[in-house]
């Protein structure tokens, strides 16, 4: 049985001497795969002329706002579920003493580019299917599924109806001391969150890998 507070201390442990390599992964797989906020752009005026001008600004904004959404969509699939599990891949072999950058690209450099990228993207559609059913049975597929990218990670060869199989058996029993962990870093996104919750994920990163040992 894992504990909180040992995964912490091993997580540190892993992070000393390799913390910038660390962050310079998590910030990669964040821009490929993160989440992205749009402002909303608003004015005012009077005259018919002025709204209307304010009618073709807002219609070409949102035109490009949907057109820049459709680019990090399409960005999310075909690279970020690789670089995900490539980062999943650098701190598996970070937790055994190795430190480099190139893992990111180990699913391309393996040629299992499209086994690894099939097994993500359904990864995703099961969770937006099980979401939409209800929200509860969402909640608890996301983390049935939430070793899936080590897994594959481990083992890139693996079909996707068996790493999901595995990362469900992995999880089973453990769901709520996940979700309690997960509490645990609250402080620390918030604190993250100045740095574009960076550190955060980063560590979270790590300690998954770590309790991954453990289950």
């Amino acid at each position: 049985m894992w504990k909180r507070a040992d995964l912490k201390e091993q997580a540190k442990k892993v992070l000393q001497g390799n913390y910038w390599k660390a962050f310079l992964v998590s910030l990669i797989i964040l821009i490929t795969g993160g989440s992205h906020n749009h402002g909303e752009v608003g004015s005012g005026g009077t005259g018919g002329a002025e709204a209307g001008n304010i009618f073709n600004f807002d219609y070409q904004t949102a035109f490009m706002v949907g057109v820049v959404i459709f680019i990090i969509v399409l960005l999310r699939i075909f690279i970020g579920y690789v670089l995900e599990v490539g980062g999943r891949k650098y701190f598996v072999k970070l937790s055994e003493g190795e430190s480099k950058i190139s893992y990111l690209l180990y699913a391309i450099n393996e040629n299992k580019y499209f086994n690894v990228f099939l097994t993500m993207l359904l990864r995703s559609v099961y969770l937006i299917l099980w979401t939409l059913l209800l929200v509860i049975p969402g909640i608890i597929k996301f983390y049935a599924y939430r070793m899936v990218p080590y897994i594959l990670a481990d083992n890139p060869e693996i079909g996707h109806k068996r790493a999901i199989e595995l990362s469900s058996k992995m999880t089973q029993g453990e769901k709520w001391n996940i979700f309690i962990l997960d509490l645990s870093f609250l402080g620390w996104f918030i604190l993250g969150s100045l740095f574009l919750g960076i550190e955060f994920y980063l560590f979270n990163l790590i300690m998954m890998r770590q309790m991954q040992n453990y289950i």
